[in-house]
């Protein structure tokens, strides 16, 4: 059902819709009916979505499709990707290689040199196409202890953040769960995150805060998001439990989790990353963006 049939067939009493209780996506579709024009939808939140959630539509096609829902990035592309999205008015908002590894990072000293090597030949391609932020991570613990982990991302993180302070681009690592999904990795809590933040003491490292992960992890996510927000940068979505959509089925309230990001002054990106079920993906896609279109 497309929005203007949702539209006539959404009735109170005595035919009156009310206003509040429909998503913010249709109200520009009234103001078009009543005026005959289909004014720019302005968003409080810089949209975005994972492109390892549609790998089945070609990425060109993808981004077309993304740049008509209004998104302004796609997050987790490699280089030979960024001009194939740029073609279409997007950019690329969390930029990732091959080499990007979840399980083996900078806490284990053993893989400094090579990662040190590898990030810095792609913050220099992400320099090039004026992309800002590039996705690392800590890797597992395989029997470390936490404050040995943190000190080891310190002394490997260090002097690539001085080189990629130079050149405009952030180093984001990402807060995954280790209950679910990535069983043993170590930067599975947001106070983890922030406390190597602060150790490390540079503004162009940040958290990327994933809600469903963190939901999983800790929960708490709107008091963690305001106490923390200063070390965040970039945020993904996902439906809790089953990382799917964001929608009535699952337990996060999305609309309310928005606002609190908007409240704290974020300007970075948004990106869904739920897993479609729906048939028609696109159209969960949209769903989801309407939902946190605050």
């Amino acid at each position: 059902m497309n929005r203007r049939n949702l539209l006539k067939n959404l009735g109170l009493g005595a035919g009156i819709v009310s206003l509040a209780g429909v998503p913010k996506i249709f109200a520009s579709e009234i103001k078009e009916n009543e005026n005959g024009i289909n004014p720019p939808h302005k968003s409080k939140i810089n949209h975005s979505v994972c492109r390892w959630c549609y790998q089945d539509i070609p990425l060109e096609k993808f981004a077309k499709i993304c740049a008509e829902i209004g998104l302004k990035g796609i997050d987790l592309l490699k280089p030979s990707e960024w001009e194939i999205v740029e073609k279409e008015g997007l950019v690329c908002s969390m930029a990732t290689d091959s080499f990007a590894s979840i399980t083996d990072g900078f806490n284990d000293p053993s893989n400094h040199a090579k990662l040190q090597e590898q990030y810095k030949g792609l913050i220099k391609k992400a320099s090039e196409h004026k992309i800002k932020n590039v996705i690392c991570f800590s890797g597992n613990r395989n029997g470390m202890d936490d404050e040995t982990g943190l000190q080891n991302c310190v002394t490997g993180l260090t002097p690539l953040l001085d080189y990629a302070e130079e050149l405009n681009v952030n180093l984001v690592m990402e807060l995954l769960n280790s209950k679910v999904d990535h069983d043993d990795y170590m930067c599975d809590h947001t106070e983890w995150g922030v406390a190597l933040a602060k150790a490390l003491d540079k503004p162009n490292f940040k958290l990327l805060y994933d809600i469903y992960h963190m939901q999983i992890m800790e929960g708490d996510v709107i008091r963690t998001i305001r106490d923390n927000h200063k070390y965040i940068n970039h945020y993904h979505t996902g439906g809790v439990p089953g990382r799917n959509e964001i929608n009535d089925s699952q337990e996060l309230n999305y609309p309310a989790i928005m606002e609190a990001i908007y409240e704290t002054g974020f300007d970075g990106f948004v990106a869904q990353e739920f897993i479609p079920t729906y048939d028609d993906k696109i159209a969960a896609l949209r769903e989801g963006v309407g939902i946190c279109d605050i």
